[in-house]
């Protein structure tokens, strides 16, 4: 792992930097000066990025569920900081195999909560001395999925949303040491950072037995067509990417901050819609219409 030539040299960690969003944040800070550090999905990432940024971005191949992995990279990363502190930590949440809750493996819905809520606090806590020395700043990036659970991606929606509150003590408990913890909400982003969504969908809908494919098939697939419409019509992946980087340089944090019109529309639906209203919206936003009640 390189050690910055200097002592006083400006840094970022980013946590899933291999492709999509993550990959476009490590080259855009590595294009403003920073040494950037991240994890990758496969070594085939890890040499891309390297070459890519010229040397500037180094990863390392490291599940988000192996938390003693996690931990030893994160180890190797202080020490090549040298004492200097970590100006920024970019968190960017997996997304995980959907489906109808009744269908999926617990095993399933536990992973998503290994990788996005035990893993990313083992990346922030191992951090943590680093961003203390340089009055760092934690970005966690998470889809408006985090915001308006919506049917068929219950574990990346619970997950992110315990990120959420998660970071929100975070960010009361580290205050006095001068360290920012922003959450920022996205809109789905094109060319899509999710490239094996509809693919997870196929497998999703291929575990289902009979009588659920039944139950929950057409629903499945049309929240999944719709989804890929909005992914396609969502945020630009090179803005988001520019926008995180604006965050992690900017001289005053906010708490919040979001990128995108649906991110916005969504936040500002949660707050002011009744139950009523924000169920339809919720339905509607994914092309499916209320269910019929039981009669009684």
């Amino acid at each position: 792992m390189p050690r910055p030539s200097s002592k006083r040299f400006r840094s970022v960690v980013i946590a899933g930097a291999g492709t999509g969003l993550g990959r476009e944040a490590a080259l855009k800070f590595a294009s403003e000066g920073y040494v950037v550090f991240g994890t990758a999905k496969s070594v085939a990432e890890v040499h891309d990025l390297k070459a890519a940024s010229g040397g500037r971005v180094s990863l390392a191949a490291c599940d988000m569920t192996n938390i003693p992995g996690l931990r030893a990279w994160a180890d190797g990363v202080s020490e090549a900081l040298d004492g200097a502190g970590l100006d920024v930590l970019v968190n960017l949440p997996e997304h995980i195999e959907g489906g109808p809750l009744e269908a999926l493996p617990i095993d399933s819905i536990g992973r998503a909560f290994e990788a996005n809520v035990l893993g990313t606090v083992s990346v922030i806590n191992a951090f943590l001395p680093s961003l203390r020395v340089a009055h760092g700043r934690v970005i966690q990036v998470s889809s408006w999925i985090a915001e308006l659970a919506v049917p068929f991606s219950g574990p990346s929606a619970a997950s992110m949303a315990a990120l959420k509150a998660l970071s929100a003590a975070y960010r009361a408990e580290v205050r006095p040491s001068a360290v920012d913890v922003v959450t920022v909400t996205t809109d789905l982003i094109r060319p899509a950072a999710d490239t094996d969504r509809a693919a997870r969908t196929v497998r999703a809908a291929a575990n289902l037995t009979p009588a659920q494919r039944d139950l929950y098939g057409k629903r499945m697939t049309a929240a999944a067509t719709r989804l890929e419409e909005l992914a396609i019509g969502g945020a630009d992946l090179v803005e988001v990417a520019a926008r995180v980087v604006q965050i992690g340089q900017a001289d005053v944090a906010t708490g919040h901050d979001a990128v995108g019109d649906r991110a916005l529309e969504i936040l500002e639906a949660t707050q002011t819609k009744k139950d009523a209203q924000l169920e339809a919206f919720r339905l509607n936003l994914v092309g499916l219409s209320q269910a019929a009640s039981p009669k009684h």
